[in-house]
């Protein structure tokens, strides 16, 4: 995953999941403005690989995530998205990842599945759903695991970022904290931009 160093430095995905995205650019540039440069739209809303088009067509590093088949990877990728994110371990989608040459990051919890997803290729592996064990169970993966580069989602908001990054996340995803589905849908930029600043600045204590 030649954006892996990115990743590292940018340390955050905002992943959208809404009934309606009204214009997808200015989602991206409001998260922008907060300080998020990664955004990943999901297979659960509605039109999404229209919001990837117009997202990737205006310059934003968008990806797209709950990819369970390789149609929909292969959909993705053909539409502008330039990493891909699964809710678990998908050896179809990893194939189809690395067939476009796109980085794949693979959704696991427990340690075997870690290794699974790292042996199907993941660029990194999403620890899904982090709430269940919390910032410390990423220290305690890092043992057997200290190269794996390893995303928290699920439960991650700005009281507790700096704690997942500090116990060896090497990024976050922020969801409902920062773009919550009725200001997605209401096209509410000013406060999701607030929100992803105050994300982003929680993170820069890590």
């Amino acid at each position: 995953m030649n954006s892996l160093p990115a990743l590292r430095r940018d340390r955050v995905i905002a992943v959208v999941r809404a009934p309606r995205i009204p214009d997808a650019p200015a989602l991206c540039a409001a998260l922008a403005a907060g300080g998020i440069r990664w955004t990943e739209f999901t297979y659960t809303t509605p039109d999404v690989t229209k919001h990837l088009r117009s997202a990737a067509q205006a310059g934003y590093r968008v990806g797209v995530g709950t990819v369970l088949t390789a149609d929909q990877a292969e959909r993705g990728v053909a539409v502008g998205a330039s990493f891909l994110v699964t809710p678990g371990c998908r050896p179809e989608v990893a194939q189809a990842a690395q067939a476009a040459g796109v980085p794949v990051v693979l959704g696991a919890l427990t340690p075997t599945e870690v290794a699974h997803a790292v042996d199907l290729g993941a660029a990194a592996v999403k620890i899904f759903p982090s709430r269940a064990f919390g910032p410390g169970y990423f220290k305690d993966l890092r043992g057997p695991y200290p190269d794996v580069p390893l995303v928290a989602s699920g439960g991650v908001n700005a009281g507790n970022a700096a704690e997942f990054l500090e116990q060896g996340a090497l990024a976050v995803c922020a969801g409902t904290d920062v773009v919550p589905p009725e200001a997605v849908a209401a096209g509410d930029w000013a406060e999701i931009t607030r929100r992803a600043r105050v994300f982003t600045a929680a993170c820069g204590s890590a």
